[in-house]
């Protein structure tokens, strides 16, 4: 068997060359602002990510650099000993601060280090916000405890400076990651490349290894954890989400629409997601989502009355049987909320999964967080993959709870056919919007509808 060179190798004359495979070289070659490795296991994506920093360290210069994993059981394992594999083994260019969870260059800059990067955890986003950052290393971005609130501070960090952000991922399921990386590298934003391979581009991952996985893993799994592919799971409870025809760009929405308000309550988490109704069609629009805490209920609603100003609220509809408390301080508040009709979580996801079989759902592509729920609300899984009734994590989903307390109201049997109809909701002419509602109005003068 021929002996596979290692990532990196120290020569005779003490240089280190790289041993870059095919899907490597491609990321190293990109000039785009955000560049992900979307690979299989053991593709070669973390011992990767020191190498590219360390490129964007020499090029940028003084300042601090983030490394960010999604948790701190991850850093230990994997990225960290990479970084100081990198940075201290082989360059010898400064030291892990176990204390300050940070290395530090030796080089000093005005009688502090030149230079710094700061290892963080995303399941913790408020670590991240650390000033300005010249470039960002994001290990692991596909896993669900990777928040995007993470990545909204990791942008933020990189602003001032407009620096770079690497990321390398095995993906698990669908959510932020695809719809703010993946998603805009496929609708052409030249700021974002993904570069997609599967584990045997490394040349040291076993072809059996890879063969027998295929023939062992249902093929959804194979093609996330082995090819970098997207394929929705098993167990994701909205499957029959269809993002192609029922996420949209935002259009303005007629003001003689009616409007329609889910809640979801917590000290911590008080959730609400806006609905809009075009009366023709009975076709749902979502434009706005809430999630927030640390408020009273009068504050929640005062925030929810100025974003709604102008707006024909017709319903607003929330919370668990028991928690008239809340829908009572929210009352005294001026935003009265009513109690759902159907108090059973499987009756209303139920509910909500017939309105995406219909296609008689839209939601504003720029609504994210609601979209971040929606892709990864899923059941657990049992030992040989299959669905089980239990939702996965499911105290993380407030926006979806808004939703099912929604339309657990909406009567389904007024919307037999909801699939035949055209959504209204391009930059259509007047004569073509009469033209295409024409048929549901002849088929409510049959009584057909």
């Amino acid at each position: 068997m021929a002996k596979v060179p290692q990532f990196r190798e120290v020569t005779g004359d003490g240089e280190i060359r790289l041993n870059l495979h095919p899907g490597q070289t491609r990321v190293w070659r990109s000039a785009a602002r955000f560049t992900s490795m979307q690979a299989g296991a053991q593709g070669g994506k973390t011992c990767f990510g020191p190498v590219w920093l360390h490129r964007e360290m020499d090029e940028k210069g003084i300042g601090d650099y983030l490394t960010a994993t999604a948790t701190f059981p991850l850093l230990r394992m994997k990225m960290l000993p990479e970084l100081r594999y990198e940075f201290e083994t082989l360059f010898k260019w400064g030291e892990w601060k176990a204390a300050e969870k940070l290395m530090e260059s030796h080089e000093r800059h005005h009688g502090a280090p030149a230079q710094r990067i700061i290892v963080g955890s995303a399941t913790n986003p408020e670590s991240l916000a650390s000033g300005t950052l010249q470039a960002a290393w994001l290990d692991e971005v596909g896993q669900h405890q990777f928040k995007r609130d993470a990545w909204v501070e990791v942008q933020r960090g990189l602003a001032l400076a407009q620096g770079r952000a690497f990321m390398s991922t095995t993906l698990y399921e669908f959510g932020w990651y695809k719809l703010e990386i993946y998603d805009r590298w496929k609708a052409g934003d030249p700021d974002y490349e993904v570069v997609q391979f599967d584990s045997i581009m490394n040349p040291a991952f076993p072809v059996a290894e890879y063969k027998r996985a295929k023939e062992t893993l249902p093929r959804w799994k194979f093609n996330l954890m082995y090819r970098g592919i997207f394929e929705k799971p098993a167990g994701m409870i909205y499957d029959a989400f269809d993002e192609a025809i029922c996420c949209i760009p935002r259009f303005n929405l007629p003001k003689e629409w009616p409007r329609y308000v889910g809640h979801d309550f917590g000290p911590n988490n008080t959730a609400a997601v806006w609905y809009a109704q075009d009366p023709v069609t009975g076709f749902l629009y979502v434009y706005r989502a809430y999630l927030a805490g640390g408020l009273s209920a009068y504050d929640h609603a005062q925030k929810f009355k100025a974003m709604s100003q102008g707006e024909t609220i017709v319903k607003r509809v929330g919370g668990a049987h028991a928690e008239d408390g809340w829908r009572e301080a929210f009352m005294a508040a001026g935003w009265p909320i009513s109690e759902p009709r159907q108090r059973e979580v499987e009756v209303g996801i139920n509910t909500v999964y017939g309105w995406h079989k219909r296609n008689g759902l839209f939601v504003f592509n720029d609504v994210k967080p609601y979209l971040d729920e929606k892709l990864s609300y899923s059941r657990k899984l049992d030992d040989m993959y299959q669905p089980t009734a239990e939702i996965d994590n499911k105290s993380r989903f407030h926006l979806m709870d808004c939703e099912r307390y929604l339309l657990s109201d909406f009567g389904p049997e007024r919307l037999v056919g909801m699939a035949e109809l055209v959504p209204v909701h391009r930059n259509w002419s007047e004569d073509e919007r009469v033209g295409r509602r024409r048929p549901l109005r002849e088929r409510m003068r049959r009584g057909t509808w």
